[in-house]
């Protein structure tokens, strides 16, 4: 298992695009990828899940990875987030 925390900086928080963002690159890998906030965790894969979250500005969120991909899985996501503005 593989696991990354973020503090989110985008000032909508994981709203919509950056939301169907990171689901669209989580369903690239065979692992397991979840995404955690506030003690509630949904599957990464699912852009319902991840919606269903509400995951606001300043928030700390972790993302975790199980399976044979799963370095290449939270390094695809981190540049996502990166590189999208989306957390730090």
């Amino acid at each position: 298992m593989v696991e990354k925390d973020y503090r989110v900086i985008d000032s909508a928080g994981i709203h919509a695009r950056p939301a169907s963002l990171l689901v669209q690159v989580a369903n690239q890998y065979n692992c397991d990828l979840d995404i955690m906030f506030n003690n509630r965790k949904a599957n990464l894969k699912s852009i319902i899940g991840v919606m269903s979250l509400s995951i606001p500005l300043n928030s700390v969120i972790k993302i975790s990875a199980t399976g044979s991909d799963e370095k290449e899985a939270i390094n695809a996501l981190s540049d996502v987030i990166l590189q999208q503005e989306l957390g730090v």
